[in-house]
């Protein structure tokens, strides 16, 4: 027990160093975890430790990010994201898939099986880093964002039938037949549990714990929903991320959600931690150098291929600028390939050697990823300017409780920048290119888009935003945005900011229901502020 806790404090305070260390330079912590984990192995010689436990115990980092994006995507957003997740993701999933397969077959020797099991583990990308960093810089719901995530969510989806493989391959006692009826009627269950009882029960639950007025209850009721939907997945064949994430949805529905999300920030953090700390636990410096230039072959081949393949599938259909960007985005290997690789090796299906190399070769590709996301936008420069606006066919993508900003200015700039700093959801619509160009470099939600046009307004789901504000000097567009505003629904919360009262006047007539003159609040202002000037002593 000592031990155990020496360890653990160990690892907290290299943590801390290292990822001081690094937000100083602006290098993500992810890799300060990684690296902490690869220190903490080799100081205390954790090299032949049985990891299966506390593996099970990282992964619930990757369980409260998942659920935390469910919240953000709701039933009725995954449905408008039908394109993203099933053509996308299936057909960037089936294409590596099969090609890495090919590889590993004819060019690496490898058995039928074992090329099988490898090509699919390596066509799936790493959520845990790359959601982790897109929330960070906001661009959920960016073009590529929204590309990256349905391509994610399938992947994670894939990672039930490449399993399923596994034991097929390996099963001497169930057909083909039994494994494919078992899933199915396993996947009804899981739906009809999670889902359907949901549904029905979550409202009522909620408002008993509400009733009780503790924080503290509520906290733990949101912990017993994640782990209890994440082990009703598990106990029926799927991955604990898969059970979180239809959590997360179903939330999403309630009124629940924004409460929800704040009180699970800090644990989905600190298990995230967790889990890097055990991905840095998996180098094996021996292997690399003996392997090192297999291992540093391999992943120039994985990754170089896998972005060719992403870009290809998604360039027909999307903006040549999205494409590069998701293809970057989305090129590493993941943490559920480390978890399929092991089980295969369990299953004697790779050699202890094969399965250090291809571990180190995925995350060297993970360590790599933060840091290509992090000037991903300066990346996609190198391959085409910036003159198209990565913002393709505006579709309803289920924004709900959001806030809309019309105009990015320097009103709007600040705005904008006021509401990232408080985490709030939102989307910038602009129509000038340099301003949108601006917004992009800072990382802004923003779309190249004409915010009077009522098309644009309800594609991004107007009426289910919490506030629009239109900060937009231009008197013509102003009143143009505020008719088009007042058309939809006269009900929408709308904020404008006017110069005077003649502005004022033209808008009232829209019933907008908050209207900031800033001739008047600027008199009130300087007003106060004389106000409180104390008189000189003479």
């Amino acid at each position: 027990m000592d031990n155990i806790l020496v360890i653990f404090l160990a690892t907290l305070f290299i943590a801390t160093i290292i990822n001081v260390f690094l937000k100083k330079i602006d290098i993500p912590t992810i890799i300060g975890y990684i690296f902490s984990g690869l220190i903490i192995t080799y100081l205390f010689d954790l090299r032949h430790i049985d990891r299966v436990t506390l593996s099970h115990i990282a992964e619930f980092g990757i369980v409260f990010l998942m659920f935390t994006i469910g919240l953000e995507f709701s039933v009725k957003h995954l449905n408008n994201m039908k394109k993203e997740v099933f053509v996308f993701g299936a057909l960037q999933v089936i294409l590596s898939g099969l090609v890495f397969t090919a590889i590993s077959y004819f060019l690496f020797d490898l058995e039928i099986k074992t090329a099988i099991i490898l090509g699919f583990a390596l066509s799936l990308s790493s959520t845990a880093i790359v959601l982790k960093v897109l929330n960070e810089k906001s661009q959920i719901h960016s073009g590529y964002g929204r590309a990256t995530l349905g391509i994610l969510l399938f992947q994670d989806l894939a990672v039930i039938p490449i399993l399923l493989m596994i034991s097929i391959f390996t099963s001497d006692t169930h057909s083909l037949s039994q494994l494919l009826l078992q899933t199915f009627g396993s996947a009804v269950v899981v739906f009809i549990i999670l889902f359907i009882g949901g549904k029905i029960l979550l409202n009522r639950f909620f408002n008993w714990v509400i009733s009780t007025n503790s924080d503290e209850i509520f906290t733990i009721s949101i912990l017993f929903i994640i782990m209890s939907s994440s082990y009703i997945a598990h106990v029926f064949g799927f991955t604990y991320s898969l059970g979180a994430f239809i959590a997360g949805m179903i939330i999403a529905e309630t009124k629940f959600k924004y409460r929800v999300e704040a009180d699970l920030i800090p644990f989905r953090d600190i298990l995230l931690g967790v889990f890097f700390v055990t991905i840095g636990m998996q180098i094996d410096l021996n292997t690399i150098f003996e392997y090192g230039h297999i291992i540093l072959g391999l992943l120039v081949m994985i990754m170089s291929l896998k972005a060719f393949l992403i870009f290809g599938i998604l360039n027909t259909m999307l903006q040549k600028r999205t494409s590069i960007k998701t293809a970057l985005a989305l090129f590493q290997v993941g943490e559920f390939s480390l978890a399929i690789i092991a089980l295969a090796n369990n299953n004697k299906l790779f050699s202890d050697t094969h399965t250090q190399i291809f571990t180190i070769t995925i995350v060297l590709s993970m360590i790599i990823t933060p840091f290509v996301l992090k000037n991903i936008k300066n990346i996609a420069d190198l391959f085409t300017p910036e003159t198209e606006v990565d913002c393709e066919k505006i579709v309803s993508t289920g924004y709900k409780n959001h806030i809309i900003l019309c105009g990015y200015g320097s009103l709007g700039q600040k705005i904008a920048k006021k509401f990232k700093k408080r985490g709030l959801c939102y989307v910038i619509i602009e129509h000038d290119i340099k301003l949108v160009k601006l917004g992009r470099s800072n990382d802004e939600p923003i779309i190249l888009a004409n915010a009077s046009k009522t098309d644009i307004l309800e594609a991004l789901d107007i009426r289910d935003a919490m506030a629009v504000i239109v900060a937009i000097d231009n008197a013509v567009k102003l009143r143009l945005t505020c008719e088009a505003i007042s058309s939809i629904d006269e009900n929408i919360n709308t904020v404008v900011k006017v110069k005077n009262r003649s502005h004022q006047n033209i808008i009232e007539g829209f019933n907008i229901n908050h209207i900031i003159n800033e001739s008047d609040e600027m008199a009130e202002i300087l007003t106060r502020e004389v106000l409180n000037c104390k008189i000189k002593n003479t």
